[in-house]
């Protein structure tokens, strides 16, 4: 079998594993987000080849990657991981998000009854403090 000299992009980052279905990775293309060489990737059918360098948001984190290889079918974990080099800083720790409020805790296990539900709508409406 060939491989191809040249993939669109979003099938690549569907092969090499960043995205769960094609049309993900086409999403976050034609808004704009993910960069091939530093310019803005305009389509999901730009084509990228080895040694291009893709920058795209994933999770919480900027992922860098080179192209280091096309794959023929999106194949297992390892195999995807063949396909490029992380270029990305790793990070430390994950970054805390004290914008949420903690989850409630409720004596007991389980889910909470039907009291302690009442106390929390009660609560979270401002009537009890």
């Amino acid at each position: 079998m060939n491989v191809p000299e040249k993939i669109r992009l979003d099938k690549w980052l569907w092969q090499a594993r960043f995205f769960k279905s094609r049309a993900m990775a086409a999403k976050l293309i034609s808004a704009g987000k993910v960069r091939v060489n530093g310019t803005h990737a305009g389509k999901p059918a730009r084509m990228v080849g080895p040694g291009d360098v893709l920058t795209f948001p994933q999770a919480r984190q900027v992922r860098v990657a080179r192209i280091v290889a096309l794959g023929l079918r999106r194949g297992p974990a390892p195999e995807a991981q063949a396909l490029y080099e992380d270029l990305s800083e790793p990070q430390t720790e994950p970054q805390k998000q004290d914008n949420f409020p903690r989850a409630p805790r409720f004596e007991g296990k389980g889910r909470p009854t039907k009291r302690d539900r009442r106390k929390l709508d009660l609560k979270r409406s401002g009537d009890l403090e």
